[in-house]
């Protein structure tokens, strides 16, 4: 048996740490890790609105695209959240937050000097190695600092960084890459991360710090992977959540890629003429278009995602699971028609509702996987979620759409890069269907796995 399993074992447990910070204190904290996550994903997302660009000026194919809006970013962002979260769970949570600002910003500062594939793609991964330390950290100190009944609407807040971070990628990045370059739109949104990863750095102190003896305690826990593996084998809700999520992310972070390069391709001559009617460059109008769409859907669906869970978890916990299957199972029509039909504006506007959807799960998804373990083992559980998510998500999503779309347009099918592009996303779209099924899964154990 491993001798650090064993003394876990025999420790006496350790009583969860009360909300501790509370009132202002407590919404100045929110609010620096909403800004610390919205430029996390503004620096992740802003390529998007770029991949056109990039993939002329750098010749480069539908795979390599892929590559970079995906594996070269998901490469270090996947693996390294575990060993981080291990550390954030005996060390500094804000300073790790702080040092992965700086890392992450300054690396999408030298993604707009690349001049091949190769150092995008080396600028992309140290983006991912990054933002790796961000989301394990912050999910805990949230839940730490947090009563149970309102954990569900904290972490929705927090999660509002993603729909946040996209709606400004999208504006200032198409804005930008419009006036001066899409060079200029990474050096433009790296910048801020610099700033305020010193005002984390500077004002926020972690919050178990004042409990010398619960942080003693929690340091000889936490030093065991396996304790936390081992407290999370006996959990079968959080694994398949787990999965549905990553399934949720697949479509995503694929669709978000090649989002795009879709209207540009199959809606190119109406884009640019509606474009021209407002005064503005076409990646202006599909940013601006993006923003309030995908944008506005996913600030409405995540805050409400979080909202509606805590309510309806208070008189049976199992909607953390039951909302996000059904919220999944009601996109895959909304996928179908969005890339079918022939109106552009249409076709932007029907992407609302797939945005309020696929966002409902953020919530109580995050909030289940920090309710279903002790709280010394809250960070790591968040990295090994998001490990889940993101290697499914991240690490295939983006390059399984660009891999589908080369095959379709190639000489195999022959459908030309418009139509190869539209039936890559309707088919890689219907993941939502196996995420609603292993959401509505995970449903029947979730109420006897949440513990806290």
């Amino acid at each position: 048996m491993d001798e650090t399993l064993a003394v876990d074992a025999l420790a006496p447990p350790i009583a969860p740490a009360p909300a501790t910070v509370t009132g202002l204190k407590h919404r100045y904290i929110l609010l620096l890790l909403l800004g610390a996550y919205t430029l996390s994903f503004l620096d992740r997302q802003v390529v998007n609105i770029l991949a056109e660009s990039i993939k002329r000026d750098l010749k480069i194919s539908n795979f390599q695209l892929g590559m970079l809006t995906g594996l070269a970013f998901a490469m270090f962002y996947t693996f390294l959240g575990i060993p981080i979260a291990r550390q954030a769970d005996k060390r500094s949570r804000p300073l790790i937050i702080a040092g992965s600002m700086a890392l992450w910003s300054g690396f999408t500062v030298l993604s707009g000097v690349a001049n091949s594939f190769t150092v995008m793609a080396f600028a992309r991964l140290g983006v991912g190695f990054g933002e790796a330390g961000c989301n394990p950290c912050a999910h805990s100190m949230i839940a730490d600092i947090t009563p149970p009944e309102r954990r569900g609407s904290a972490l929705a807040f927090y999660s509002l960084g993603v729909p946040i971070g996209t709606i400004l990628g999208l504006v200032l990045g198409g804005g930008v890459a419009d006036a001066f370059g899409w060079r200029a739109a990474f050096m433009v949104a790296g910048a801020p991360g610099l700033i305020l990863a010193g005002v984390i750095g500077l004002t926020v102190k972690e919050p178990r710090s004042h409990l010398a003896a619960h942080v003693a305690a929690r340091a000889v826990t936490a030093r065991s992977l396996g304790h936390t593996l081992k407290e999370l084998s006996a959990k079968r809700s959080f694994w398949l959540m787990a999965l549905a999520a990553g399934l949720t992310a697949f479509v995503g972070y694929g669709h978000a890629s090649f989002s795009t390069p879709f209207f540009l391709r199959v809606h190119g001559p109406e884009v640019t003429a509606i474009a021209h009617r407002l005064g503005l460059g076409p990646l202006v109008f599909l940013g601006l278009a993006g923003a309030l769409t995908t944008g506005g859907g996913a600030l409405i669906g995540t805050w409400t995602g979080g909202w509606l869970a805590d309510k309806a978890a208070a008189r049976d916990k199992r909607a953390y699971m039951s909302l996000p299957a059904i919220a999944c199972l009601a996109i895959a029509p909304f996928i179908w028609f969005i890339y079918t039909v022939p109106s552009t504006v249409v076709a932007l506007g029907l992407g609302l509702f797939p945005a309020i959807l696929g966002t409902l799960w953020y919530g109580p998804v995050y909030a289940t996987a920090q309710s279903v373990v002790s709280p010394q083992s809250r960070a790591t559980t968040a990295a090994i979620l998001l490990f889940v998510l993101n290697l499914i998500g991240l690490g295939l999503g983006p390059m399984c759409v660009g891999a589908l779309n080369d095959l379709l347009a190639g000489p195999a099918f022959g459908l030309g890069q418009a139509e190869g592009v539209r039936w890559a996303l309707i088919v890689t779209g219907m993941a939502f269907v196996g995420a609603a099924a292993l959401f509505w899964l995970a449903r029947d154990t979730v109420r006897e796995d949440i513990i806290s």
